[in-house]
């Protein structure tokens, strides 16, 4: 059986002040020529050695808080699904959804009171 890489590229543009104006990502289970924009990215490795999590967090100067704070609550229910997946502990991945519903229902009421 062969082996098969793939690769995910990431093509970060910063200012003169270092601060992130843009994010563009490619993959090569994509189309040619398809470099996605984002507005921000969260990576976490786990270390090889076991001794803990490495992250990267970034995002743009075009993302507002509420997209943030809906970055984050998303992420968040996807690592339920990803615990499910992986673990099997269906109380656990359900004890971080339900944390993402109060999380999106308290953005929802945050969002209603700014309007």
């Amino acid at each position: 059986m062969s082996k098969r890489q793939e690769s995910i590229q990431l093509h970060i543009t910063l200012d003169e002040q270092n601060v992130c104006e843009s994010i563009r990502w490619e993959a090569t289970q994509q189309p040619e020529d398809a470099r996605q924009d984002a507005k921000a990215f969260s990576l976490a490795i786990w270390d090889g050695t076991g001794s803990g999590t490495l992250k990267i967090d970034l995002w743009n100067k075009e993302m507002n808080t509420i997209e943030m704070k809906r970055f984050c609550i998303e992420t968040m229910a996807t690592l339920a699904d990803t615990l499910r997946k992986a673990t099997g502990d269906e109380l656990m991945a359900m004890e971080i959804e339900n944390c993402c519903k109060r999380l999106d229902a308290r953005l929802r009421e945050e969002m209603r009171s700014m309007q």
